[in-house]
């Protein structure tokens, strides 16, 4: 299944988000002295790559067009400033292990060796929880936000049979007919 752009956007529609800044996470007029240094140094690069990365081994391997549909939800997700130095700070942690580990950051490596150090971390059985440990940040800010984006998306709701997922209208016809056999 092809994921566009327009999955991307109706994903951060249905969290109440939106996806305006194309690649910037402060807004205009913003410096570090009056967002208090955090958003200025955020490295929206290292988080694109890495959560590209890293969707391309916890998605399912039927889902295509994963870069840009990736690219298109970090969009609406960094405009939270908050969010987006919490999950800079988490991605870069996540490649210091990987370059510890691997002695490579996690883009680098071979998506077997990205799956594997995702277990290894920890981050599939982790509970999330921003403010846990390394494995806790990196399974919410990381693997949580990539199949929030996924399975709130009208084609990655598809995936697991809700082609109507929460946040988008379907009509009194969808209400209204039984389930596929």
């Amino acid at each position: 299944m092809e994921l566009t752009r327009r999955d991307a956007v109706a994903a951060l529609a249905a969290l109440g988000a939106g996806g305006t800044l194309s690649g910037c996470v402060a807004p205009p007029g913003s410096t570090p002295e009056n967002d208090g240094g955090s958003a200025a140094d955020v490295d929206t690069e290292r988080i694109r790559e890495t959560m590209v990365a890293a969707a391309e081994v916890v998605y399912p391997s039927a889902v295509t067009g994963t870069a840009s549909f990736v690219d298109a939800f970090l969009e609406g997700r960094l405009e939270d400033r908050s969010h987006a130095v919490a999950l800079d700070a988490t991605v870069a942690e996540l490649n210091d292990l990987a370059e510890s580990w691997y002695d490579d950051p996690f883009p680098t490596l071979a998506p077997d060796d990205r799956d594997r150090f995702l277990r290894e971390v920890g981050a599939d059985t982790a509970a999330e929880n921003p403010d846990g440990s390394a494995r806790e940040r990196i399974r919410y800010y990381v693997v949580n936000d990539l199949l929030l984006a996924l399975y709130t998306s009208p084609t990655g709701g598809e995936l697991v049979g809700l082609e109507n997922p929460q946040g988008h209208p379907g009509g009194l016809e969808s209400y209204q007919r039984g389930p596929d056999a």
